[in-house]
């Protein structure tokens, strides 16, 4: 009799064991989470796969997976679809899916200035400014991203009607490159590194420069809050730990590119992101890396850029009653810690 009640007591405890395991794997199952980034090779996503590199979402006991999107359009629509959990994206599109009825919002914000830049062609030294962008072609990473939506605002202030600039989306990279060598764009606009690849080449020359917030201000007009970790807000109100995570990895990251150079920083990235060129990919790290936020707070002027930037051309925006609290959270950044 007692060696039955001494089995039944060890199955019992085995079975309390296994079962603490299994809620314990469940548990880290569920921290499992997938985002969608813009093109991560990109300087201006530079966080995302730098956060990854140094560790700093397994130190949150995060199983964080990056998957790769050349279009900030298409990775909006892979969160919308609830394909992904997030998105490391311009912030532009929080602001304009809630006049689609849509609410998003940056939970961290990454950047205070676009780091883009609208390069032109040297077959076309006759194109000197925007204005003279009439009747060409303007390379976008997709139609409905946040380089159209740059471009087209840019087109506007210079006095310029939607038709008279043909947006082509050739994503970017290896691809805007080949668009631009094959005269199928004379103008785009592009991010590092492959702004210093064209210029080294002597391909093509800046019109309109906005890779600092002096250059985002002068172009348009305010601080330009963009790149971004953007999430579903009903997401965000029921995972608020997993968020806190998110936002602890990214602020830490932050922290780590405004106390490190662009040198060692780029020893953190995959080798293929230098394109073969480290040298040059460190020097626009250098020149560029003052665009990121220190803490992954939204600046306080750049929302309402932003409104004022997509309300300029925007028939989706304009008329439209936008609340910008909605947009964006500083819940999170502010409970972060860099330690």
């Amino acid at each position: 009799m007692r060696s039955t009640r001494t089995l039944l007591h060890t199955v019992t405890k085995a079975a309390i064991i296994v079962g603490s395991l299994l809620a314990t794997n469940a548990s880290y199952a569920a921290d499992k989470i997938t985002l969608m980034v813009g093109g991560y090779e990109k300087q201006i996503y530079l966080p995302a796969k730098l956060a990854e590199s140094l560790g700093y979402f397994k130190d949150e006991g995060l199983d964080v997976e990056l998957l790769n999107e050349p279009a900030g359009v298409d990775a909006e629509n892979e969160l919308l679809a609830g394909a992904v959990q997030g998105v490391v994206g311009f912030y532009d599109h929080c602001v304009d899916l809630q006049a689609k009825g849509k609410f998003i919002e940056s939970v961290v914000q990454f950047s205070q200035a676009p780091g883009e830049v609208e390069l032109v062609s040297t077959k076309y030294p006759e194109i000197k400014s925007v204005a003279d962008f009439k009747g060409h072609s303007a390379g976008v990473t997709g139609l409905g991203s946040s380089t159209n939506f740059l471009t087209q605002f840019m087109l506007a202030q210079a006095g310029l009607k939607p038709g008279d600039v043909t947006s082509v989306p050739v994503g970017a990279g290896t691809t805007f490159i080949a668009a631009m060598q094959q005269d199928a764009i004379q103008v785009g606009m592009t991010t590092e590194p492959t702004i210093s690849r064209m210029l080294k080449t002597k391909e093509a020359t800046i019109a309109v420069d906005m890779r600092t917030i002096e250059g985002a201000r002068k172009a348009l007009g305010g601080t330009y809050p963009a790149a971004s970790l953007y999430m579903e807000t009903n997401w965000v109100d029921t995972h608020k730990d997993e968020t806190q995570k998110l936002a602890n990895a990214f602020v830490k990251t932050l922290h780590y590119i405004n106390t490190h150079t662009g040198s060692e920083i780029a020893d953190k990235m995959p080798k293929d992101f230098y394109v073969g060129d480290k040298e040059s990919y460190i020097k626009a790290l250098d020149a560029g890396k003052s665009m990121f936020t220190v803490d992954g707070v939204m600046p306080e002027d750049g929302p309402k850029t932003v409104l004022a930037v997509l309300s300029a051309f925007s028939k989706n925006i304009q008329g439209k009653q936008i609340d910008l609290s909605k947009t964006y959270t500083t819940e999170f950044v502010k409970n972060a810690s860099t330690k």
